[in-house]
């Protein structure tokens, strides 16, 4: 396991899992959640989940790496938008898992360009990509111009 230099440390708590709150301790996030109806939960209306936290944490940061790539190779990426969808369900060695499907859509950047650019912004920059990669199938598509 690679070790860090903190830059940054984001701090939350939970109280009452999947049906209880939680926030950041900066005050920048504050959610109420419940477990969704698709899960057999009350999916309480102006709550979410823990996986759509994920999801837009994990989209932000990937459009982040790819800008970050993108100027590295001098190319804007700055209007690409980051699709990530996170599913959860049991896993075939007991608990629970989860999936990822991330979707890089940017029409001003050709196609083959965009994917060597997101795939690179995957396997090398992502922090949410390293921490998910051999653990959690992340699935990449791209769509470019």
């Amino acid at each position: 396991m690679d070790s860090i230099k903190p830059l940054f440390t984001a701090t939350a708590t939970a109280k009452g899992g999947r049906n209880g709150h939680t926030q950041a301790d900066d005050g920048s996030v504050s959610v109420d959640l419940s477990v969704a109806k698709a899960m057999g939960g009350p999916g309480r209306e102006g709550t979410t989940t823990p996986e759509h936290l994920f999801a837009a944490g994990y989209a932000a940061c990937f459009g982040g790496a790819l800008d970050f790539i993108g100027k590295q190779r001098k190319t804007n990426t700055a209007g690409a938008t980051i699709n990530c969808a996170v599913s959860i369900g049991p896993r075939d060695g007991g608990g629970f898992g989860l999936a990822v499907k991330l979707k890089v859509t940017d029409a001003s950047v050709p196609q083959d360009e965009l994917a060597a650019l997101a795939q690179e912004a995957h396997e090398k920059i992502c922090p949410y990509s390293h921490a998910t990669r051999g653990n959690v199938d992340v699935q990449l598509e791209v769509v470019g111009g």
